[in-house]
C-alpha cells in the first residue's frame, strides 16, 4: 500500500446471528503490539546517533499537514477536521516532554534485523474480591482461595473480531496479554447489617405455591452492598467483587429482580443469586438457592442442579474445604471473563453522531403502545452512559402502514418458513408453526432500502456524516405465533435491527427456571430491542455469549443471565449495568485505537517498499519522522493506561491527539516518495570470456595427454 493512501480496515456483510469471535483483554495489565511488517533498517550506531540528535533540536512548525487521504477522520466535515485540532499536542510540545523520550525508549521498537515490534503497554488494573461472611474467613482461607485462582491456566489471546474472512487475521494487529492481579479481603460490608435485613426480609416473605424458594427483593442487599462499595471506591479503584455468605437460613431464598415482586399468576418470574449494579460492583450471595436455569430439552449453558451446579460444593454436606476454593476460584473467573472483559460483538467505529431509526410496520390503524413504548427506550440509552463526551444520540420514529407497503408483504411472505415440533399433552402430539428467517428477511430489507425509505419519509441527506441503525419493528396483525428463527423476538445485524410481534400474547419458550418453563412475553419488545442496538451500535456481546480461543468457538453459559442485563431469557430489567456500559465505550476506543495502529503499519510497509528510511528520508526529514513516531508512541501508551482504569474521556482525548501525529507521518512519506528520481544505469554486454574457455581447454588436454600412456601399456600387454 503506498504512503499516499492510508486506510483503516473495512468491515464485513453482517453475520452476527452466525458465531462469535472476541477478545480476552487483559483487565490487569493490557498490552499491545504492532507485528506482521517488515523494514530495512539503517545501522544501528548511525540510528542511534540521528535519535539522539533530534531529541535537542527544534523544528520548524509542522501542524496542519494533511496527508492526501483523510479517510482515517471520524468526520468529513470542515468544522470536524478544525475542532480535532484541539488534539494535537505536536505544536505546543516541550522541551522536557521531548527529552523524556530517552534513547532506549526510542529502540525498544526498533530491533536489529527486518522484523519491527511495538511491544510493551502494560498498566495495572486492580480487580478486589472481598469475601463477607464467608464460613472460615481466615488469612489462611484467603491465600489458599488466591493460590487456587493462580492455578487456573491463563492464555493470552488476540483481540478478533466477529465476520471475519480468513485474509483478513492478519490485519487484526491488537493483542492484548491476560494478566491479573487480585486482592482478596475479608472486610467490608457488616456481616450483621446484611444478615438482620435478610432475616427480616425471610420472616416477611410469603410462600410461593409453585418454587421451593422465598423471593427475596434484590435491593435488600444492593442498597448496603452499594454503600460499602462508594465508600471503599475512594481508596480501591478498580471492579469490586462481593462474595456474600450467611449460612444456611430458616428457610430457601433466592432473588427477585421484577418491579412486581414474585410470579404472577399467568407466568413464573425467574430468580436468581447475582447482581451487578451500574457502579462497577458485583455481589454473590452464596448461601441463596441453588438454582437452575438454562435450556429445557438441549442446548449449551445450562446452570444445573445436583453435583454437576457450579457451587455444588458450598451447598453440600459434608463440605469439603478444597471443593469450595475450587468453586469460587471458578467463579471468579468466569465472572471476569464474561463480565469485567466481555468479548467484541463487532469492530465499531468512532462516529460523532449516532442515530436510532424506529422504523414501526403496523398491520392496523390502531397502534398499541404497550411492551412498546419508545419513550422507554430512548431513556435507557440516554441515561445509560453509553457515549462518549463529544457524541450525540438522536432517535427517530417512522411509522409505516403494512397494508400499503408491498416490499413489507413480500419481505414477510418470502421469510417465512415452517417447522414441526412434538408436545407431550396426552401423547406427543405433532404441530406445525411458522417462524421468520432472519438472514432472508434481512437480505429483502437490504435490498429494498430506498423503497422503504420512500414508504417511511426518510430523508438521505437528514443524517449525511451520521452512523445510522435502523430498527424494523413488523407489528403483525396476525392471531399465530410468529417469531425471528423461532426462538427469538428480535435480531441484531451490523446495520439494521428487526424485531417482530404479532396478536398472541405469550408462549412456551424452550428454556426452564428451577424446573418450570419460562414464558416468553411476546408483546413485550422493549427489552429485546435494547438489547439489539446494543450489539449493532455499539458491539456489546450478551451475558451469555464468550469466545473461547480454546475451543475456537462461541461458549454459551447462562450462569451471568439473570439480575440487570438486557440479554437472554431469564432477566426482565431493561437498565444497564457497568458490564455493558464500559463495554460500549470500551469496543469504540479499541477499534479506533486497532485503526491507528493498521495505519502504522501501513506506513512502515510503504518506507520498506520505497527501499528503507535511508534511501527515502532527507536527514532533516528523518529527525522529524524519529520525532512524530515517538509521540505517537507514547500517545499509544497513554491511552492504553487509561483504557486500564476505565479513564475512557482521556483514552480517547489521546487516541485522537494520536491521529495527528499518524498524519504527520503519512504525510512526510507522501511528500519524500514524491522527491524521489527515478535513474536508470546502462552497461555494456560483457566480453567473451577467452580466459576461462583457455582454461577449460587446456584441462582437457592434460587429461588426454595423460591417458596415453594407460592405453599403450594396454595394448603392449594384449
Amino acid at each position: 500500500m503506498g504512503a499516499d493512501s492510508p486506510k483503516r480496515l473495512k468491515g464485513e456483510e453482517p453475520c452476527l446471528g452466525d458465531f462469535l469471535l472476541g477478545f480476552a483483554a487483559g483487565f490487569e495489565h493490557l498490552s499491545l503490539a504492532l507485528i506482521g511488517f517488515h523494514l530495512r533498517l539503517i545501522r544501528l550506531a548511525e540510528y542511534q546517533l540521528e535519535a539522539y540528535t533530534s531529541l535537542g533540536q527544534v523544528y520548524p512548525n509542522t501542524l496542519g499537514i494533511w496527508g492526501p487521504d483523510e479517510s482515517l477522520l471520524t468526520t468529513s466535515s470542515a468544522a470536524a477536521r478544525e475542532s480535532l485540532d484541539y488534539y494535537d499536542s505536536f505544536a505546543s510540545r516541550a522541551t522536557l516532554l521531548l527529552v523524556s523520550f530517552s534513547l532506549l525508549s526510542i529502540l525498544s521498537f526498533f530491533l536489529d534485523g527486518s522484523e519491527v515490534s511495538l511491544l510493551g503497554y502494560t498498566k495495572p488494573t486492580k480487580l478486589f474480591v472481598r469475601l463477607c461472611c464467608i464460613l472460615s474467613p481466615s488469612e489462611s482461607f484467603l491465600s489458599r482461595l488466591q493460590r487456587h485462582f493462580w492455578n487456573i491456566p491463563l492464555h493470552n489471546e488476540k483481540f478478533l473480531r466477529i465476520c471475519m474472512s480468513p485474509n483478513e487475521v492478519d490485519n487484526l494487529v491488537l493483542m492484548i496479554k491476560v494478566r491479573i492481579e487480585k486482592h482478596f479481603e475479608s472486610k467490608g460490608v457488616h456481616s450483621s447489617q446484611i444478615s438482620s435485613a435478610l432475616k427480616s426480609q425471610i420472616s416477611t416473605a410469603p410462600s410461593s405455591l409453585r418454587s421451593p424458594f422465598l423471593s427475596i427483593p434484590f435491593s435488600t442487599l444492593d442498597q448496603i452492598v452499594k454503600d460499602d462499595f462508594l465508600t471503599a471506591k475512594s481508596d480501591h479503584l478498580g471492579v469490586h467483587i462481593y462474595l456474600i455468605n450467611l449460612g444456611p437460613q430458616s428457610h430457601p431464598y433466592a432473588y427477585s429482580y421484577g418491579r412486581d415482586g414474585d410470579s404472577s399468576p399467568s407466568f413464573t418470574r425467574c430468580l436468581g443469586t447475582v447482581w451487578t449494579g451500574k457502579e462497577r460492583y458485583i455481589w454473590i450471595d452464596l448461601a441463596a438457592g441453588p438454582l437452575s436455569y438454562g435450556p429445557a430439552l438441549s442446548g449449551d449453558g445450562l446452570l444445573p442442579r445436583g453435583d454437576f451446579h457450579p457451587l455444588a460444593a458450598v451447598h453440600g454436606l459434608p463440605k469439603s474445604e478444597k471443593a469450595v476454593l475450587a468453586d469460587l476460584a471458578s467463579l471468579i473467573w468466569s465472572a471476569y471473563q464474561v463480565l469485567l472483559v466481555p468479548s467484541l460483538r463487532i469492530p465499531v467505529p468512532l462516529e460523532r453522531t449516532l442515530v436510532v431509526q424506529f422504523i414501526h410496520v403496523h398491520g392496523s390503524e390502531e397502534k398499541d403502545s404497550r411492551g412498546l413504548n419508545w419513550d422507554n427506550i430512548e431513556a435507557t440509552f440516554m441515561d445509560g452512559g453509553l457515549l462518549l463526551k463529544d457524541q450525540t444520540l438522536r432517535f427517530r420514529t417512522y411509522h409505516v402502514n403494512y397494508n400499503e407497503c408491498p416490499v413489507c408483504s413480500f419481505a414477510i411472505s418470502r421469510a417465512t418458513n415452517s417447522y414441526t415440533s412434538r408436545f407431550f399433552f396426552q401423547n406427543y402430539t405433532l404441530i406445525v408453526s411458522d417462524y421468520l428467517d432472519s438472514k432472508r428477511l434481512h437480505q429483502t430489507l437490504q435490498e429494498s432500502d430506498d423503497e422503504l425509505k420512500r414508504a417511511a419519509g426518510i430523508i438521505d441527506q437528514e443524517e449525511d456524516f451520521s452512523r445510522v441503525i435502523p430498527v424494523y419493528v413488523f407489528d403483525l396483525d396476525y392471531n399465530r405465533h410468529l417469531m425471528l428463527d423461532r426462538y427469538h423476538q428480535s435480531v441484531a445485524f451490523k446495520d439494521m435491527v428487526i424485531a417482530v410481534r404479532t396478536r398472541s400474547s405469550q408462549t412456551v419458550s424452550d428454556y426452564n427456571c428451577n424446573g418450570r418453563h419460562v414464558i416468553t412475553q411476546t408483546r413485550e419488545l422493549e427489552r429485546p430491542i435494547v438489547g439489539s442496538i446494543l450489539q449493532s451500535m455499539w458491539g456489546v456481546s450478551p451475558t451469555h455469549l464468550v469466545w473461547s480461543s480454546r475451543h475456537n468457538s462461541t461458549i454459551v453459559d447462562y450462569t451471568w443471565s439473570v439480575g440487570q442485563t438486557p440479554f437472554g431469557p431469564f432477566s426482565e430489567t431493561s437498565s444497564l449495568s457497568f458490564v455493558q456500559r464500559d463495554a460500549a465505550r470500551r469496543n469504540v476506543l479499541l477499534t479506533t485505537l486497532n485503526y491507528t495502529i493498521t495505519s502504522a503499519i501501513d506506513v512502515l510497509g510503504s518506507i520498506s517498499a520505497h527501499g528503507g528510511d535511508r534511501h527515502l528520508l532527507k536527514q532533516s526529514q528523518h529527525v522529524v519522522f524519529v520525532e512524530r513516531w515517538n509521540l505517537l508512541k507514547y500517545k499509544l501508551e497513554k491511552a492504553v493506561s487509561a483504557l486500564s482504569h476505565s479513564d475512557f474521556e482521556m483514552a480517547s482525548y489521546f487516541i485522537r491527539s494520536s491521529d495527528h501525529d499518524l498524519f504527520a507521518i503519512h504525510a512526510l512519506i507522501y511528500r519524500a516518495s514524491q522527491e524521489l528520481e527515478a535513474t536508470f544505469t546502462c552497461f555494456k554486454d560483457p566480453p567473451f570470456p577467452w580466459a576461462s574457455v583457455a582454461m577449460v581447454s587446456f584441462g582437457f588436454l592434460a587429461f588426454f595427454y595423460n591417458s596415453q600412456p594407460y592405453q599403450c601399456f594396454l595394448n603392449f600387454s594384449q
